[in-house]
């Protein structure tokens, strides 16, 4: 009788030992650990005082309503000055995975060599970014040598002009700021490197400006020297239209409708704020097919081969003396 007494206790200290092996290794799990860490969560929360939750939730609640006015500010228009928004236009280089028009490049930079390097400089492109993008190594060394640089000093301490090289940034049409406001009546002509990116609606807005020259309406005075332009902060802009049709003659014979033009150098401003968009988006195409390669053989690893092993049940059965 005691001998069946002892081994029945032996039995029950057993299955209690093995149980608690087994409830260790659950807890274990990485499941176990996050479901156990989300109700202490929950219990923390619960304990918390009327008040407190009330605190927490107020928080919470504020910082998405700011969250969401700062994104309407960002999205909304400006309605403090009298401006027309330009209305979003379909460039074929918005796509996620679409590149820039070279040939279109090309036309929009003899727009701007032809209209806009008189007033606007572009002193953060250089002629060696044109390679490959709008023209041949020997064209813009070409393009680079018919600009005279200023450069110095030389041994006698003196400054000098010579013909441009690759290397070089594209001059500024004046010397210095105050030149440039004396030449268009104390308007500053802005450089046009970033143009696209320093103004709200981008490309957007810089086709409707070049395109959206009118009379003032009723009303409206415009100054001596200054022109109406709906698009333009103000409606009085100094810059004159400078975009007809034919305005421009393009090397490779398109049509030289003042759209045409606008859309070119539209696009060619683009580039120039951006010459990296077309990198970006190949990088981006294979790294979305890396990630999708990778994504299909972790897939597999886990469906075939680790669901097997957390599915696994331990069971501790001792040996019976």
């Amino acid at each position: 009788m005691a001998s069946l007494l002892s081994n029945r206790i032996k039995e029950i200290a057993f299955s209690k030992i093995s149980n608690r092996l087994y409830l260790q290794q659950v807890n274990n799990f990485p499941t176990a650990r996050s479901f156990a860490t989300e109700q202490n969560l929950f219990n923390r929360f619960s304990r918390l005082s009327r008040g407190q939750k009330w605190l927490l939730t107020s928080l919470g609640l504020i910082g998405l309503s700011g969250g969401a006015l700062i994104y309407a500010l960002e999205q909304a228009c400006v309605g403090s000055e009298l401006q027309v928004h330009p209305t979003p236009l379909p460039w074929s280089h918005k796509g996620p995975i679409s590149s820039f028009d070279h040939a279109s490049l090309r036309r929009g930079y003899e727009v701007y060599k032809t209209l806009c390097a008189s007033c606007h400089s572009l002193q953060y492109v250089a002629y060696r970014d044109l390679v490959g993008v709008t023209h041949t190594v020997e064209e813009a060394k070409a393009e680079a040598a018919a600009v005279m640089i200023k450069d110095g000093p030389n041994d006698m301490g003196e400054y000098f002009e010579r013909p441009g090289k690759l290397g070089d940034y594209f001059p500024s049409p004046y010397p210095n700021e105050e030149a440039a406001r004396y030449a268009n009546n104390g308007a500053n002509p802005p450089d046009l490197s970033y143009i696209v990116f320093a103004r709200h609606g981008g490309e957007d807005y810089i086709f409707s400006l070049l395109t959206g020259y009118c009379d003032p309406p009723a009303g409206v005075k415009i100054n001596e020297g200054q022109y109406y332009n709906p698009y333009f902060p103000g409606g009085a802009i100094s810059m004159p239209r400078m975009i007809f049709n034919e305005s421009v003659e393009f090397g490779d014979g398109t049509p030289a409708y003042a759209s045409q033009i606008a859309k070119d150098v539209s696009a060619f401003l683009v580039w120039a704020s951006d010459p990296h968009h077309d990198t970006r988006k190949k990088m981006g195409i294979k790294m979305f097919t890396y990630l999708a390669v990778i994504t299909a053989v972790v897939a597999y690893h886990y469906r075939f081969v680790m669901k097997t092993v957390k599915s696994q049940k331990l069971v501790f059965n001792p040996k019976r003396k």
